[in-house]
């Protein structure tokens, strides 16, 4: 017979389960973009976590949609290559030569090591690049620092029929950061802005963005001042206070992107947190920062 101590303990796991069951049943069939970088895609340990809950979201109804980075890869196998790595106001010069070792990284071992890591947990996934079936138009990005940054592009336009096809035959789409123009010429796309393109394309419910920050802080020297809700229009403000400054205000850029492209709700989330994505999407509090359209 089982001591109180392990029934109750076995309790504690099933309420903690039936926490889930509203959110289950509000996020079935929905699709959430989730934008998969930073110490989620190089620590093991997380990286492990963040898969299973990846696959486990697929199981229980939802439509998972990876967009992922690779700048630690790539730069590993620029310096292997003896290819210097440039970088002017935070974007990589990205010149033909380098371009071709982006493409192989990130469309390549990069991409496919989150698929194989994806389908061993029981889900079946396909990865791929923006260029794929032409799901991703681009163009060479035009800076106001007069900077010829060579293959970087950004977005012209997302065809997202290729994407559908995959998530109505219940397969995870991992796509890498990369389109080409109309000429077939290949660029380098930001995956932040990659992912509330592809996001507001498919009309996702929901965003997320897996970084290395607890979320949107009211005082950056306190976690636990953490914002769990924001309304996009409460963001402005923020920024306009100082309350969100230096490299927070790109990241929530890229959010209020989303929601003006129509994702209803877009999270922040510390990716250097194990279940992460199991925390913030399945429990009432989550443990990242949500914003929220009006």
């Amino acid at each position: 017979m089982l001591s109180q101590e392990k029934i109750d303990k076995y309790i504690k796991k099933a309420e903690t389960l039936t926490e889930a069951l509203p959110f289950i049943k509000e996020f079935n069939g929905k699709i959430v973009v989730i934008k998969y970088g930073g110490a989620a895609l190089v620590n093991p340990d997380i990286k492990e976590t963040i898969i299973k809950d990846i696959a486990l979201m697929r199981f229980v109804g939802m439509h998972p949609v990876v967009v992922h980075g690779g700048g630690p890869e790539i730069n590993s196998f620029l310096k292997k290559l003896e290819i210097e790595s440039k970088f002017v106001d935070g974007l990589r010069v990205t010149d033909e030569k380098t371009m071709e070792v982006v493409e192989m990284v990130l469309a390549g071992k990069v991409n496919k090591q989150i698929v194989t890591d994806i389908e061993l947990n029981g889900v079946k996934a396909v990865g791929m690049s923006g260029k794929d079936g032409g799901t991703v138009i681009a163009k060479k990005i035009q800076t106001e620092n007069g900077v010829d940054y060579g293959c970087v592009g950004e977005i012209d336009t997302v065809d997202p029929s290729m994407l559908m096809s995959f998530i109505k035959s219940d397969i995870i789409p991992v796509i890498a950061p990369i389109g080409k123009d109309e000429k077939g010429n290949t660029y380098n796309i930001n995956a932040d802005y990659m992912a509330v393109a592809i996001a507001g394309a498919l009309k996702a419910s929901k965003l997320v963005y897996l970084t290395d920050v607890a979320g949107v802080l009211k005082d950056v020297n306190d976690p636990d001042s953490l914002l769990s809700f924001v309304k996009a229009e409460e963001v402005k403000e923020l920024i306009k206070d100082g309350t969100i400054s230096g490299g927070m205000i790109p990241k929530v850029e890229c959010c209020l992107a989303a929601v003006d492209a129509g994702v209803n709700n877009v999270h922040i989330l510390d990716g250097r947190v194990k279940h992460c994505l199991i925390l913030e999407l399945f429990t009432t509090n989550g443990i990242g920062t949500m914003i929220e359209k009006e």
